[in-house]
């Protein structure tokens, strides 16, 4: 049976389904969301809250404080969209080329504002909630430039909770785990120099192409070679690219690559032994190897005693059926690690479903499963209720 505040929120549902709408029409990238920023701040301010805009330039913080609780929560929801062109044919479909609400974003951000309301209106609640509406979730890492202006200094958490959809997995499903559940994410450019020629000559020629077609295949030993079996990491290699004629030996070819650990220490492993292996591959050739490493995204760790009280909370709302209690940690990365890296709290997946609302994540053909925004938004203000207490 569900619990009376998922009935509290249907009955506001179709108000928050098209504010989600609306948003989805009217995408922005990261660090731009300037009209979703305008949009939520002036709801939220109508509410009561107390707003406070321009952190990490399109960021929005709401703050509502009641009776006489000591606590402080923090919920993000992030605000950006990606550069994809969208295929759904909804009504809804984005009216700007090119970009699209593809990992929705838009559904999080309207499931947070519908519990705001609820909150506001009639929530009951003693302590602090700071609402964080976090910009560029996808590129270049909204969650570590509020960090770094200041985002627990000038609004402080006891703990800190986000949820993202997932399809595939049941609608309105929810799933938890305790300690690594999202992975790091590193990029990282090789830029490989030899000495271009004719390619009927490639003795007179240092041939950075067949470099990096050995670093490529070299690459693949270090997680089945250097790996614990039972650690997980990725290192793909997702660009190779040189020349432009069957017969000219260029100077110089480029790897891209990404590079993933759901371990700190697995994580720095992985970066020895890249530098190392292409170094040595390049000497090998004769050829120069110029490494640009660049540490994105930290491994998400959920905290153990938030993420108990985040799953008895799922629990209550929808029961042992509808809740998976430890899932398995996901290769994806998230920028919300940042903020679990300077305040305690959790992480946790609402299931986006089948059919249209299954496809995944950044494809053109994603849409966010709207009869979430009921189930997502009654999670948020039970959690809120249930943390802040005297």
């Amino acid at each position: 049976m569900n619990h009376p505040l998922i009935g509290a929120m249907q009955a506001q549902a179709e108000r928050f389904i098209a504010l989600r709408r609306d948003l989805h029409r009217h995408p922005e990238l990261g660090l731009a969301e300037t009209r979703t920023s305008d949009v939520i701040a002036a709801q939220l301010t109508a509410l009561g809250y107390a707003v406070t805009r321009g952190i990490a330039q399109t960021g929005v913080v709401a703050t509502l404080t009641r009776g006489s609780g000591r606590k402080r929560l923090g919920l993000r929801a992030d605000l950006d969209a990606l550069p994809i062109q969208e295929s759904t044919g909804h009504p809804w479909q984005s009216v700007h080329d090119g970009v699209m609400h593809a990992c929705g974003h838009d559904g999080h951000t309207a499931m947070l504002m519908a519990a705001a309301h609820y909150l506001a209106t009639d929530g009951t609640f003693s302590g602090t909630l700071h609402l964080i509406f976090q910009p560029a979730e996808e590129h270049p890492g909204g969650a570590k430039i509020m960090v770094e202006e200041g985002l627990f200094e000038r609004f402080p958490c006891d703990a800190v909770f986000a949820m993202h959809n997932m399809p595939g997995v049941p609608q309105g499903h929810l799933v938890f785990r305790e300690g690594p559940a999202m992975a790091s994410s590193d990029d990282v450019t090789i830029v490989i120099t030899g000495r271009g020629g004719h390619g009927a000559m490639p003795h007179r020629a240092s041939d950075p192409v067949v470099a990096a077609a050995s670093i490529v295949m070299a690459l693949q030993s270090i997680v089945s070679r250097n790996v614990d079996p039972q650690q997980t990491a990725v290192v793909t290699v997702g660009a190779l690219i040189a020349g432009s004629a069957n017969n000219v030996i260029p100077d110089s070819a480029r790897l891209e690559l990404s590079v993933r650990a759901l371990d700190r220490d697995v994580r720095d492993l992985l970066e020895s032994r890249i530098r190392s292996l292409v170094t040595a591959q390049a000497d090998s050739f004769g050829v120069r190897a110029d490494i640009r490493y660049t540490r994105d995204y930290p491994v998400l760790v959920n905290a153990a005693a938030e993420t108990a009280f985040a799953r008895s909370v799922g629990l209550d709302l929808l029961g042992a059926d509808r809740v998976t209690l430890q899932g398995a940690a996901l290769t994806g990365s998230e920028d919300f690690a940042v903020m679990l890296e300077h305040c305690p709290g959790s992480y946790l997946l609402i299931g986006n479903g089948a059919g249209d609302g299954g496809c995944m994540v950044h494809n053109p053909g994603y849409d966010f499963n709207d009869d979430n925004i009921a189930i997502g938004s009654a999670y948020w203000a039970l959690l809120a209720e249930r943390y802040l207490t005297d």
